[in-house]
């Protein structure tokens, strides 16, 4: 056990000796970094919001929108059923609910409900045993020639999950594109989301990104009425009377056509920038090639006639087709400023939500607090390490001070690998280290305790140690493997902070085997190599 080849001695040693290294720059100022190389490593740890300070959101989902736009679909769905099948009907419209129609000819009746049934979708549940049914059921009265159409239970329950994640991802890539690292976003409940910040220098901008939709599309105007006279008359039939986002433009409201052109969806890119010849700031964005090819298609035939850009029902533009737009780019603008712009090219790279989320939590960590848990946590850490250091060298003297060195390369180790994971370091992740600093010594002094009892039953000092280290690998294998099936459970099920402490127990769990069995037996050896003793000083 004592044996080492030289192979083993320059592995150990370069294990440790990195962990050193990427522990480093955690010691050195970001402008110092800056200046260095980028072959050395210079990743620090990442702090967690209660550490850094930043912004905590609880982002509630609208559902009702959710099932509002699923009725108007299938509204919409209904009526081209019908007419494609020339069925005539009457009174079709979305309640809060369902969908109601009334066919007209009774003889029709049993085809129309045929067609709308054979336009069902199956939907399975993943929960509930895997058990099917379609989005929606069918109540009809062929006295009154009356179909109605309501969704599923369940088809709403996939509908909210699909959201749910659709959300998750648009609200990670609108902040990651705030230029922020290491955010929290987690699922709570059905319909909430939590969103965790981490040294956000400005909240208000977040709650900006993330209180709009992004729905962009873009429509022709309606030019057979100003939108005033819709709003005091009727709008035609196939369009609706939208606001102008800016309000005191004197140009609002609009009367635009409900079809869409061409949607965000077929976006492939947007940037802020700024227009040269009327000095202004500018969105431009970019289609893929189905969007270019359509977009392209109606401005062909379209020239002379205005267009509207809409953004969550409200008109962000209006102007006027001059000219085909071939290429699929073209630019927003109107009365925005700089950080408007920036704003909006954010929302439009990222997607749209499916529904709005709404803030019904808001929390601002300010730095002071990070700064007055950090310096609480160094205090407590140095505390216990100074502890542990004088009760291993009281108690084992020589073989204390190999302990006491490999417990320093075991916390160069812990903050070297969680520099290199980048991994967010919270409260509870410096309450994880400061317990790694008590149980990285628990091995040592089993294997200690271990080989006192050898050298008492009679044997050499090389037999003692050599049992020692063989006879107590077991039982800190043992205990170390429990440890970390807790941590991995508490990661498995838990979130945000006690994740945080559960890969930083893991992390010392792995780096103490290594430094308390591994690198203590490479000194001890080396020490007996040189020294040669009698006597064993422990």
């Amino acid at each position: 056990m004592l044996y080492f080849a030289k192979w083993k001695i320059v592995l150990v040693l370069l294990l440790s000796l990195s962990g050193i290294l990427l522990a480093l720059p955690n010691t050195i100022s970001k402008d110092i970094l800056n200046n260095i190389p980028d072959w050395v490593p210079k990743k620090q740890i990442s702090l967690g919001l209660d550490l850094q300070g930043g912004s905590h959101l609880l982002l509630s989902m609208e559902t009702e929108v959710l099932l509002k736009d699923r009725l108007e679909s299938l509204r919409g769905d209904t009526r081209k059923l019908l007419r494609d099948n020339r069925i005539g009907y009457t009174g079709l419209r979305a309640t809060k609910k369902n969908v109601r129609v009334k066919i007209r000819k009774p003889e029709d009746f049993d085809k129309a409900v045929s067609f709308i049934k054979s336009a069902r979708q199956p939907v399975q549940s993943t929960i509930l045993g895997g058990a099917s049914d379609f989005d929606y059921v069918i109540s009809s009265q062929r006295g009154t020639g009356v179909l109605t159409m309501t969704p599923t239970q369940l088809a709403i329950s996939q509908r909210l999950k699909s959201a749910m994640d659709s959300s998750i991802e648009t609200v990670g890539r609108r902040i990651n594109n705030l230029g922020t690292t290491e955010p929290i976003i987690q699922r709570q409940g059905l319909d909430r989301i939590i969103v965790q910040v981490p040294g956000l220098d400005d909240p208000q901008q977040l709650k900006d990104i993330l209180g709009t939709t992004a729905k962009l599309e873009f429509r022709m105007v309606d030019t057979s009425m100003t939108g005033q006279q819709a709003l005091a008359s009727r709008p035609p039939i196939g369009s609706e009377v939208l606001p102008s986002v800016d309000v005191n433009d004197g140009l609002g409201p609009y009367l635009i056509r409900k079809r869409v052109i061409v949607s965000g969806e077929e976006l492939v890119d947007s940037q802020a920038g700024f227009d040269q010849r009327n000095n202004e700031p500018i969105v431009t964005f970019r289609f893929n090639s189905a969007g270019a090819t359509r977009f392209a298609k109606i401005t062909r035939d379209n020239v002379g006639r205005p267009f509207a850009i809409v953004l969550d029902n409200k008109v962000i533009s209006a102007p006027v087709i001059n000219e085909p737009i071939p290429g699929g780019t073209g630019q927003i603008s109107g009365n925005f400023s700089v950080t408007e712009t920036v704003n909006l090219s954010i929302l439009l790279r990222s997607g749209a939500l499916p529904a709005p989320l709404t803030i019904i939590e808001e929390r601002t960590v300010g730095p002071s607090l990070g700064a007055d848990s950090i310096a609480a946590g160094k205090v407590a850490a140095l505390i216990g390490l100074v502890g542990v250091i004088v009760f291993i060298l009281i108690s084992y003297g020589l073989f204390g001070v190999f302990a006491n060195a490999a417990l320093a390369v075991n916390i160069a180790l812990i903050i070297g690998a969680l520099s290199l994971l980048q991994a967010t370091l919270t409260l509870p992740g410096i309450a994880g280290i400061v317990l790694t600093i008590g149980m990285a010594v628990d091995a040592n002094v089993l294997i200690f305790e271990r080989i006192r009892e050898e050298i008492r039953s009679g044997k050499t000092p090389i037999a003692a140690i050599d049992a020692g280290y063989a006879r107590a690998l077991s039982t800190i294998l043992d205990a170390n493997i429990t440890t970390f099936i807790a941590a991995f459970i508490l990661f498995w099920l838990g979130s945000g902070p006690v994740r945080g402490f559960a890969v930083t127990l893991s992390i010392g769990i792995i780096t103490s085997v290594f430094t308390a069995f591994t690198l203590t037996r490479l000194l001890v050896s080396l020490w007996v190599m040189r020294k040669r003793p009698t006597e064993i000083p422990i």
